[in-house]
């Protein structure tokens, strides 16, 4: 309440941040030239997120507020961000903010095939850890019904080919499935995205439900109707990476008022407020002077209100103060056509209680405050973190700058899990700040084997189609190849099937491309905040589909072997294949997990397939490769099953035919003219080979998904 010119107020928790800056180097033209530019997306942003509350970020595009959310939630990448986090008064790393918090981003990545309760239940599993299967499934019940899920609980999640939930379910789904192990910080980055009013509406309005239980929402953006601001208890107003304002709604219009300017009849404050900002953003004083403002209070310079009225029907370019003074090596702030100010929805027509009012002065005075008590306190509170002792937040009299500590709503014990103090006893709350990765790698290995092998029930075509495409292909290479001629010719027909054979298992992996790419999102979503580890997943995929290509490899060899009485052991020939099958596919996985999209995917693929058919052997033996070539031979995939086959089926002095001078030609005689060699112990060789090509190949993809597949700015 005000106070002799004073505001005096209590910070009962939740999210704080200190002077949050990143900085890129992007290309600035100088001079007909590009060099290389310092440029502030996020500068010298201070302020908080009260807890119980929804804090929204708002502002134009390229304001800067999907960055400065990635900012808060530790997702900008170690010492590119400077700056200070903390919650509760807690100084937080960004480790410690993903164990505490969940992120919901714009896309939502589902399985399309899993129903909203599958989901929600493999999210339990997942985040809740070794707790009895009854109380997951409780979690899971309930949070369909906070969520308003409960008529779509048993539909399938769907995607663009398969009718499932409708848009505003699915974005509730997403926000169910991040918040299921209860997290005590809630970012969301344009939920309203791509939903129309009414969905979009049911969405805020359950999120207001999850603020009310205790958690900290922040929240970005773009439109925001008049009924979805009634949600809205705390904002934040960004302009080119810099604050503009913060504070709960009904104090824009006391914000514009110390500042000079009387919203007119009639008009929304923050819409008159975005008006402002896009016309300092056009004039030659620019946004940094509308921050200065919300930053120490100091009133910018005036303008107009003829000037204020045109900046809203002017399209002009940026003004020459900060586009056209351009001065090598000096630090820019992020800069936004007039375009994108004008993509601000001025749909906010709703009138607002300005009984309390708030001192832009004074709100600085606060955060000073603030601020200043953790700095000197900085030390006190890294030991407080590293000894799970209890955190501190502070009430501030801003009235006299005396920050004072008192004990916070929840204390960290000894077991590193948030315990809440509100009420006469400690009540545990889900796990908040437990283990980093709630289950151990067995058991995580075990959730994702199941939902792998539901996923491949619902959607039986991608295995059906290779196995057919491998029993019709089988056919057709026992029916031609079905005679072979007791001469050369004969020969050469033979070498060619095993050569086909091979490039046939080579091509029937390519599919693993987009299915991986297309589940990448989800993996990357999932192990952001620490789901499960990147080894259980390599593992539990891998075992999968073990014995899917064990079928596939047994039903060509059953077609093919006993047509065509190939000589040597129909066991080595059925595991040759199955090694085959297993190399490429782990090869085309690794690839996978490296390009950026299928297309690109399609194209490696198919170049690695070339390279490997024109050096496996076949077109030039090992033998006469040139020097320069030949390690192409032994990288080969395809070198070691083709070769494989060939001394199963030769490694024997039976006559296969006759050369023009009569003379029998034996199968010895053919591996020899090959270069290949007649030892019967070489050819287990090449099935251990390519069984380490096989764990080379998924031990990449693990490093891929390990240290190269995490969604983190630079």
């Amino acid at each position: 309440m005000a106070n002799g010119g004073g505001y005096r107020t209590k910070f009962n928790g939740g999210l704080e941040f200190f002077d949050l800056t990143y900085t890129v180097l992007k290309d600035k033209e100088h001079e007909g030239k590009l060099v290389k530019q310092e440029v502030d997306l996020l500068h010298r942003i201070s302020g908080y997120a009260p807890k119980g509350s929804i804090t929204a970020v708002l502002g134009p595009s390229g304001a800067g507020k999907s960055t400065f959310l990635d900012g808060l939630a530790g997702r900008i990448a170690s010492g590119s961000l400077k700056g200070s986090v903390s919650l509760d008064g807690m100084e937080m790393s960004p480790s410690l903010i993903k164990k505490t918090s969940a992120y919901i981003m714009q896309d939502d990545r589902l399985f399309p095939k899993l129903t909203v309760y599958e989901t929600l239940m493999f999210a339990a599993d997942f985040r809740l850890g070794p707790i009895p299967t009854n109380e997951k499934m409780q979690r899971a019940e309930n949070m369909i019904e906070q969520l308003g899920l409960s008529s779509a609980r048993n539909t399938y999640i769907g995607d663009e080919g398969t009718r499932g939930v409708s848009g505003g379910e699915r974005r509730r789904v997403s926000i169910g499935v991040d918040i299921i192990h209860g997290p005590s910080l809630l970012f969301l980055d344009e939920p309203t995205s791509g939903l129309d009013s009414t969905s979009a509406y049911s969405v805020i309005e359950k999120v207001h439900n999850i603020a009310r239980t205790g958690s900290t929402v922040v929240l970005t953006i773009h439109q925001p109707s008049s009924r979805i601001l009634s949600f809205l208890d705390h904002l934040i107003i960004l302009a080119r990476g810099q604050l503009m304002f913060q504070g709960p709604p009904k104090d824009v219009n006391h914000h514009l008022t110390v500042m000079g300017r009387k919203v007119p009849q009639g008009e929304s404050p923050i819409e008159y407020l975005m008006d402002v900002i896009r016309a300092y953003d056009q004039s030659e004083f620019g946004v940094e002077a509308l921050a200065e403002f919300a930053r120490t209070g100091t009133n910018p310079p005036h303008l107009t209100d003829e000037e204020i009225s045109l900046s809203t029907i002017q399209s002009s370019p940026v003004s020459s103060s900060q586009s056209g003074n351009f001065v090598t090596g000096k630090r820019l702030h992020l800069q936004t056509n007039s375009r994108a100010l004008n993509d601000f929805n001025h749909s906010l027509r709703s009138p607002y209680n300005t009984s309390r009012s708030w001192s832009a002065s004074n709100s600085v005075v606060m955060q000073a405050s603030r601020l200043t008590q953790r700095q000197q306190d900085g030390t006190k509170n890294r030991n407080q973190m590293s000894n799970s002792s209890a955190s501190y937040a502070y009430s501030f009299d801003v009235l006299n700058g005396t920050p004072t500590p008192h004990s916070s709503d929840y204390t960290v014990n000894e077991n590193d899990y948030l315990t809440s103090n509100i009420g006469s006893k400690s009540v545990p709350i889900h796990n908040n700040l437990g283990k980093r990765i709630p289950n151990s790698f067995f058991s995580e290995t075990w959730i994702l084997m199941r939902r792998n092998f539901k996923n491949i029930s619902r959607t039986p075509e991608l295995f059906l189609s290779r196995l057919m495409v491998l029993t019709v292909m089988g056919f057709m290479m026992a029916t031609m190849f079905l005679k072979p001629k007791e001469n050369t010719q004969g020969i050469t027909d033979r070498l060619s099937f095993f050569i086909f054979t091979v490039c046939l298992f080579f091509f029937s992996s390519n599919d693993a491309v987009p299915a991986f790419i297309q589940e990448r999102f989800i993996f990357i979503r999932e192990t952001s905040h620490n789901a499960y580890r990147a080894s259980s997943y390599t593992i539990a995929g891998l075992i999968t589909h073990l014995p899917f290509l064990g079928l596939q490899a047994l039903v060509y060899a059953l077609i093919v072997w006993f047509a065509l009485k190939l000589r040597g052991s129909f066991i080595y020939f059925l595991i040759v294949l199955y090694m085959s099958l297993l190399s490429t596919n782990s090869f085309v996985v690794f690839i996978s997990s490296v390009v950026p999209n299928y297309i690109l995917g399609y194209a490696a693929v198919i170049a690695f397939t070339a390279l490997f058919f024109l050096f496996c052997g076949y077109f030039l033996n090992s033998h006469d490769i040139p020097p320069y070539w030949k390690w192409m031979n032994k990288i080969s995939t395809m070198t070691y099953p083709y070769e494989g086959l060939l001394m199963n089926e030769y490694q024997t002095p039976i006559s296969f035919g006759k050369q023009s001078n009569g003379t029998d030609i034996s199968g010895i005689n053919i591996l020899e003219s090959l270069h290949i060699s007649t030892d019967s112990d070489k050819k287990w060789e090449n099935v251990a080979v390519m069984f380490a090509w096989a764990v080379l190949y998924r031990i990449l993809f693990y490093l891929i998904l390990r240290f190269a597949s995490k969604n983190q700015r630079k």
